[in-house]
């Protein structure tokens, strides 16, 4: 039978109150979200916190809003309110798309959006759809709040910038017109860990293809202005494939270029090989999904041309 050790348990009320439970029980006390994760580490005795502060009451943290030019999304945002929300599928299809994979409905009902990133797993999804996206990390500690990058965010396999005595209340992303996102993912099974996966987001220039490119028949889809890759489980430093984003920045939407990205994106792979495949194959799996993500991302980009706002 797998049991946790013994463990101390506090119920956080508040921001507040959650970040004093830290400083009182210092370095070896763990934040309880979701605890899909942290728990069955536990049961292997991987992890084995002195204390845990369960912060599953605060509402305070769970919400999806656009503020100016940003969707802000509450750490305790549970991945079923983040699959369910219209506002955030309509700037940024990449999300819905990943949370679509994730898991299955029961651990998506209860599991939270902060709870996974944190966790840090090197092959979590969100990590890599946020990647792409360029988000903010708002992280509060006793005297404030400071901001990091998503791609500054993990600092390894299970490990985050978050330290001792700070939590992760926010996740920014910025809404930015002419933009099309995707999300692309090979697993063993439907919800599992992925033997593979790619999160790609495009902006055009003058905010949609010219002539429809590779989804509208014309000659070209137009000029990238800017470009996120995220892949995730293939080693990819920063679950970021920054050569490749540069090399598409001010280049055409074409087959030619998609097809560059994804052997750029693959060579700055780690891919170790493991149970669910060799290392050579989940390199080649980071060369495909970034090209089909890429152009799942322009056919979007095409869609919502002359909109307002898009992702």
């Amino acid at each position: 039978m797998q049991v946790p050790a013994y463990v101390e348990y506090e119920k956080a009320t508040s921001v507040a109150h959650a970040l004093a439970l830290l400083a009182r029980f210092g370095p070896e006390a763990r934040i309880l979200a979701g605890g899909h994760s942290l728990i069955p580490m536990m049961k292997l005795r991987l992890a084995q916190p002195e204390t845990l502060i369960d912060i599953n009451a605060l509402t305070e943290l769970s919400y999806l809003t656009v503020t100016g030019q940003e969707l802000r999304i509450g750490a305790m945002t549970r991945h079923a309110q983040l699959l369910d929300s219209a506002e955030a599928a309509r700037h940024f299809a990449i999300l819905h798309d990943a949370e679509q994979v994730i898991a299955d409905p029961v651990v998506r009902n209860w599991g939270t959006v902060g709870g996974s990133l944190c966790q840090a797993d090197p092959s979590e999804d969100l990590s890599a759809a946020f990647a792409a996206l360029k988000a903010t990390m708002v992280i509060a500690h006793p005297e404030g709040t400071r901001t990091v990058p998503a791609r500054d965010f993990h600092t390894g396999p299970y490990e985050t910038v978050v330290a001792p005595g700070e939590i992760l209340t926010e996740i920014r992303v910025p809404i930015r017109p002419g933009g099309g996102s995707a999300y692309e993912k090979v697993g063993r099974r439907a919800g599992d860990w992925p033997v593979g996966a790619v999160g790609s987001a495009l902006w055009l220039e003058g905010g949609g293809p010219d002539g429809g490119g590779l989804d509208g028949g014309g000659p070209d889809g137009g000029i990238i202005a800017d470009a996120g890759i995220g892949l995730t489980a293939v080693g990819a430093p920063h679950f970021s494939a920054a050569e490749a984003e540069e090399f598409l920045r001010g280049a055409p939407a074409t087959e030619e270029s998609f097809a560059r990205a994804g052997e750029l994106a693959a060579a700055s792979c780690r891919p170790v090989s493991d149970q669910r495949g060799p290392a050579d194959y989940k390199r080649h799996l980071a060369r495909e999904l970034t090209v089909r993500s890429l152009r799942r991302a322009l056919l979007r980009a095409g869609q919502r041309a002359g909109q307002p706002s898009a992702g």
